[in-house]
């Protein structure tokens, strides 16, 4: 049986519609978020500009084929690798190129467009790159032995360490979990041995626990020998026990539960909030969601992003390319683990880490990033059915 061809029926309708859900969520539990008066600003207009320019982003990235993508992977690591580095050399503070909040340097003042945060965008650039190593790397070694998995192990190592030190040294711990989340999922599609995989995630299950278990009981030497800062422990000291800081670190995560649980079942309705959400347009945008729409709203929402990951996933499933498959399989992993964080961390579930929840979220860093992605999962399905059948359509 033979598909058309015509655009307008390669065209991904499903995963269009899931975003215009995605949209509405996001402009609702903004405005409701804002009613608090926290900052005086109609964060809604702004935010739908974004999506505005996040779907001129969709439409331009999905015109070029992923053959095109596969070409400039590296070129587009290199670039994120560069600007990474600039920010961290680039003097910061007022009047500066660089923004620094809360002694961190994470955002780059351009002029004409305003502060942007290079390491939302960085993270899908790293992404194609990652794509393009193991897919090259297939190519070039068809027979695989241990040898070449461990070879392979070893580039995709490399690949990982220049981003995730840059932005490690920021500080940016969120965002440096989600580059390890991206490199585990790709490592676990990348047809590497058992025999090499099983050790490595072991022995990193056992790290997270020594470093966590050496965070609660030896802060000294944490401190002294390994360079952590207060504020790091204070993270998982207000998340394990927030209400012996209830005026500081714990502030935010009290009030995060506070709000949801007021919402019981079915929730207060729109903007029947009164727990007060510090960041609650951003960040916390979940506890809004949780005590307005209840429970049931709550799932729903759950249930959206797990519709959305279900449809990437099938993608992924039906492509052909290598590549192409790569890039779905990352792109999967960073928006899992971006709700599975931000989830988490507005019920006490993980540590508060600063990760926005994706689509929902005001901000247009991470709103125009996250549909940078989206774009090439939009760009890998239309095209690959054109790889599929367009050769017949002229029998």
């Amino acid at each position: 049986m033979k598909l058309s061809n015509k655009p307008a029926e390669r065209f991904d309708w499903t995963l269009a519609f899931i975003l215009l859900l995605f949209c509405i969520v996001s402009l609702t539990a903004i405005a409701s978020a804002q009613t608090t008066g926290q900052y005086g600003i109609n964060f809604v207009p702004i935010q739908i500009q974004w999506y505005v320019i996040g779907s001129i982003i969709v439409a331009g990235v999905m015109y070029f084929e992923p053959d095109q993508y596969k070409k400039i992977a590296w070129y587009a690591y290199g670039f994120g690798v560069f600007v990474l580095a600039f920010l961290y050399f680039a003097p910061g503070g007022e009047g500066q190129i660089a923004e620094v909040q809360n002694n961190v340097k994470r955002w780059l003042n351009l002029p004409g467009i305003g502060k942007i945060q290079p390491s939302e965008f960085i993270k899908t650039f790293f992404i194609l790159g990652m794509a393009r190593l193991v897919s090259s790397h297939h190519e070039k070694f068809e027979d695989k032995t241990l040898k070449t998995d461990f070879l392979l192990l070893g580039k995709i190592m490399l690949v990982l360490i220049a981003p995730l030190g840059f932005i490690m040294e920021q500080p940016d711990l969120g965002t440096s979990i989600v580059f390890i989340a991206i490199t585990a999922a790709i490592i676990l599609v990348a047809g590497i041995s058992w025999k090499i995989i099983l050790p490595v995630f072991i022995s990193g299950a056992a790290g997270v626990t020594t470093l966590l278990w050496a965070a609660i009981y030896a802060q000294d030497f944490m401190s002294e020998k390994l360079g952590f800062d207060l504020y790091q422990f204070k993270r998982i000291y207000s998340w394990l026990d927030p209400y012996s800081f209830p005026t500081s670190e714990g502030m935010h995560l009290i009030q995060a539960i506070t709000a949801i649980g007021s919402g019981g079942m079915f929730g207060k309705g729109f903007q029947g909030r009164e727990a007060y959400v510090p960041e609650n347009h951003t960040d916390f945008i979940f506890a809004v969601i949780g005590e307005e729409y209840g429970f049931i709203g709550s799932c729903i929402v759950i249930s959206l992003f797990f519709v959305l990951i279900y449809h990437l996933t099938k993608i992924a499933l039906e492509l052909k390319d290598p590549f192409s498959m790569y890039v779905c399989t990352g792109i999967i992993a960073m928006i899992t683990f971006h709700v599975f964080e931000n989830i988490g961390m507005n019920i006490q579930v993980l540590p508060i880490t600063g990760i926005p929840l994706p689509f929902i979220s005001y901000g247009g860093s991470s709103l125009m990033s996250n549909m940078l992605a989206i774009g090439l999962v939009f760009s890998m399905k239309f095209h690959h059915r054109t790889y599929m059948f367009g050769a017949d359509d002229d029998d």
